[in-house]
């Protein structure tokens, strides 16, 4: 069992809905057992500061509300690689030993560290050479660091892509329209399945699974019986852009928007979530994911652990080495039993499943 005095805490990457859970969740559980916590401030931007950006944690800062608030009261950054920093002069230089240098000046014995897969291979690089304890908690809306089913943010997201298809549908129904929903997800489809099956789209597009906008057309005109009709269409934000479609700088949610005008002849609209899904409050399940997290992360320092992270497993709280996260995003994969869901129900997944 590991005695530790004093740990930090930071999140790390694109902020999303859920780690201001995971903050009071381990900053409770930390104390509980007579340990001193440091928030850092705006991940390891903050230690870089001089002095180190810091914030005491305690039980009075992460009171209950802010297990509702989204966002996250540390601030964070997907800027500034420690290892190759920009200075002013546009010049990068490695500035990690200064990350470790202000983590032992503050006394920090271990760290968690809230962030996506990214993050997790920025922080392994950073401090398993050095020797400091640390447990990754995964949080990100795409949902795609390995090793867990699901990471904090990603449900959140997924409400909001459900409520705006709820939305779309309506007007849709109206004006007889293709309604094309872009959402974020560069390299995977989680958001775009989830919300899609969620929200009854006829057309779910992700980065992972080619796609024929010819087929899609098809698609929609068999689904309408060839009239206008309304369709709701989600795409990723990382799908390949259809050639020709769509002016140049538009997004890829336009772009599609107007290949399917054209082919159909049925009037098209995209809206663009964007930021929209960061943002909020975070759903149910992300409270009860962060705060599970928050706690077991603690658990694996006190027990001892190190270089590993939370992840959830068949309804589980469990923890995967590190080796098998820092490998690189997971991705949607065809035998995917929501792929194959959607599939069964009608709805165009694309060309190769």
């Amino acid at each position: 069992m590991a005695a530790f005095k004093k740990i930090g805490i930071l999140t790390s990457g694109g902020d999303c809905a859920g780690l201001n859970a995971v903050i009071r969740a381990a900053t409770e559980a930390a104390t509980g057992r007579g340990w001193t916590v440091l928030g850092l401030r705006n991940g390891h931007l903050g230690l870089l500061a001089t002095p180190p950006d810091v914030v005491d944690l305690t039980t009075d800062v992460v009171r209950a509300d802010l297990l509702r608030a989204g966002g996250t009261m540390l601030g964070t950054t997907t800027t500034g690689d420690p290892f190759a920093f920009p200075d002013a002069d546009g010049r990068r230089r490695d500035r990690s030993g200064e990350v470790i240098a202000a983590i032992k000046s503050l006394g920090l014995e271990a760290l968690i560290v809230i962030g996506g897969d990214g993050s997790m291979r920025v922080f392994d690089r950073l401090l398993t050479p050095a020797g400091i304890p640390w447990v990754g908690v995964p949080k990100t809306i795409d949902n795609d660091v390995p090793g867990t089913d699901y990471a904090v943010g990603f449900f959140t997201a997924v409400e909001v892509v459900g409520e705006a298809l709820d939305r779309l549908s309506s007007t849709a129904a109206s004006h007889r329209r293709i309604m094309v929903l872009e959402v974020m997800g560069r390299d995977s489809g989680f958001i775009a399945l989830f919300g899609g099956v969620a929200g009854g789209a006829d057309v779910i597009l992700m980065p992972e699974f080619d796609y024929d906008l010819d087929a899609v057309a098809t698609h929609v005109r068999r689904i309408t019986h060839n009239r206008p009709g309304p369709v709701l269409v989600v795409a990723a934000e990382g799908i390949k852009r259809p050639v020709g479609d769509g002016k140049e700088g538009s997004s890829i949610g336009a772009a599609i928007a107007v290949g399917l005008q054209t082919r159909t002849g049925f009037d098209a609209r995209c809206t663009v979530l964007g930021h929209l899904q960061r943002g909020g409050s975070p759903a149910v399940f992300d409270r009860l994911l962060a705060s599970t997290f928050g706690v077991h992360a603690v658990e694996l320092l006190a027990a001892g652990a190190s270089r590993c992270m939370t992840a959830w497993h068949g309804g589980t709280a469990v923890d995967v080495p590190m080796e098998g996260v820092v490998t690189g995003p997971r991705f949607v994969n065809a035998g995917n039993d929501l792929v194959r869901a959607a599939k069964s129900i009608g709805t165009y997944v694309g060309e190769s499943v």
